[in-house]
């Protein structure tokens, strides 16, 4: 019955339309009245579990992150990294289709954040690649599609909240996500030329030394944030929580380096930051009282032997949690859906021997499928704007970009060492 009501009510709830803290919040506070009754109503209880929720050193990485990519976004870093990207691919067959991906992998360096990615950089690529004759459905999904790549590959919000919860190191989930990263990247490349190629889309020149050589000294400020951030994590020389204050500080001096500053949009971007935050951490506080709750009433016992009933074999049971982490996406926000459901399943993958940094990449990446997909999708919804166009049509367009990514999720499911080679090389 309890696993009735924790599950269901916020179904429901989420339905309905009610904003995702209120009903993990009422959703909470039934099952409570439910177990309790109205007189022994744990109040002072979810007053603690809702600050000791949020009292976790690590969870400073979300604003920190958030405002480090807002600094880069005023402060032409995201126009130089495209154009960048364009001298080192734009001779491929579809050569800013190409561009538009690899500009996502360096820009996920930065950021940690796939909304983040589809409007900062979004508003340049679509621009850039209808003026050379890409139509506006392709451009939009590709777009959408290669937004997705910024919290798989460091530094990843998602994957610190993952860390958080689980207590799973995040600097290994940080390495974990590099390969993966690149290898979604790949994958969508390769689709990129099969439209490149049935259409006929247009191709740049191939770039002369001299080309690289000044579009790398323009963009290597801006190139350096993932050295510096990745590089002083494997160190040892600051923890992921200090690289998300470095990553702030430096994106700040790059933005007076291209004359940028100015106190006006600093005071904005920290409201905005403030805004985007608060929302982010109103769940993180709502999602300790619904964790305890689980705990308390057993539910992740419950659903671990109940999914061990059906099989004891890793395999078949990482295929049932990638299948409902694909269904969960499309109907609840990331980080939402790390908060709740990472301490149900972690039981089982602890059974059956799945690495938990194996679980962490691979959860991530499952949820990124849901930021393209309705009735959540935030990319969608954030490069429908930014395109100007019909999110229907957009919807339509993006289809074909799912399978790319599903084949990297069957690949890193079948093959775990792709995401444990670089942790267990520095761990």
């Amino acid at each position: 019955m309890l696993v009735l009501l924790f599950v269901g009510v916020l179904i429901i709830l989420f339905l309905i339309g009610m904003a995702i803290p209120y009903a993990i919040g009422i959703t909470s506070a039934i099952v409570a009245l439910f177990e309790k009754g109205l007189a022994d109503f744990p109040y002072e209880m979810f007053a603690q579990r809702m600050v000791s929720g949020t009292n976790n050193f690590l969870l400073l990485v979300i604003p920190l992150f958030i405002l480090a990519a807002k600094i880069m976004n005023v402060s032409t870093v995201t126009e130089k990294i495209f154009g960048f990207a364009s001298t080192l691919v734009g001779w491929l067959p579809g050569g800013l289709g190409h561009a538009n991906v690899v500009a996502s992998i360096i820009f996920a360096g930065k950021s940690g954040s796939a909304v983040a990615d589809a409007s900062g950089l979004g508003t340049i690529e679509i621009e850039a690649m209808t003026k050379k004759g890409y139509d506006l459905e392709f451009t939009a999904a590709i777009t959408a599609a290669s937004s997705t790549i910024a919290p798989v590959i460091p530094p990843s919000i998602p994957l610190a909240m993952y860390g958080a919860v689980s207590g799973v190191s995040v600097g290994a989930l940080f390495l974990g996500g590099i390969i993966p990263g690149l290898l979604m990247a790949v994958s969508l490349m390769v689709l990129v030329h099969i439209y490149a190629v049935k259409r006929k889309y247009p191709r740049e020149k191939f770039p002369t030394l001299s080309e690289i050589w000044t579009g790398l000294k323009d963009s290597f400020l801006s190139l350096l944030t993932p050295v510096i951030l990745i590089g002083g994590m494997i160190s040892g020389l600051f923890t992921p929580t200090e690289a998300s204050a470095i990553a702030v500080v430096y994106a700040s001096i790059l933005m007076v380096f291209y004359k940028k500053f100015s106190f006006k949009v600093m005071i904005q971007l920290l409201k905005e930051t403030f805004l985007e935050s608060s929302v982010i951490l109103f769940i993180v506080a709502v999602s300790g009282i619904y964790g305890w709750l689980l705990a308390r009433t057993q539910i992740p016992i419950i659903v671990a032997e109940a999914m061990l009933s059906i099989s004891s074999d890793p395999l078949i049971i990482f295929l049932l949690i990638n299948i409902f982490f694909l269904i969960l996406g499309c109907f609840m926000e990331t980080i939402s859906a790390i908060l709740i459901v990472t301490p149900v399943i972690m039981p089982v993958t602890a059974a059956v021997g799945i690495d938990p940094v194996h679980l962490g990449v691979v959860m991530i990446l499952n949820l990124m499928v849901g930021l393209l997909t309705p009735p959540i999708g935030m990319c969608l919804f954030t490069v429908a704007k930014v395109a100007k166009m019909p999110l229907d049509r957009l919807i339509k367009a993006v289809v074909p970009f799912y399978i790319p990514i599903f084949i990297t999720l069957v690949i890193l499911v079948l093959f775990p060492q792709i995401v444990l080679f670089l942790p267990n090389l520095f761990f």
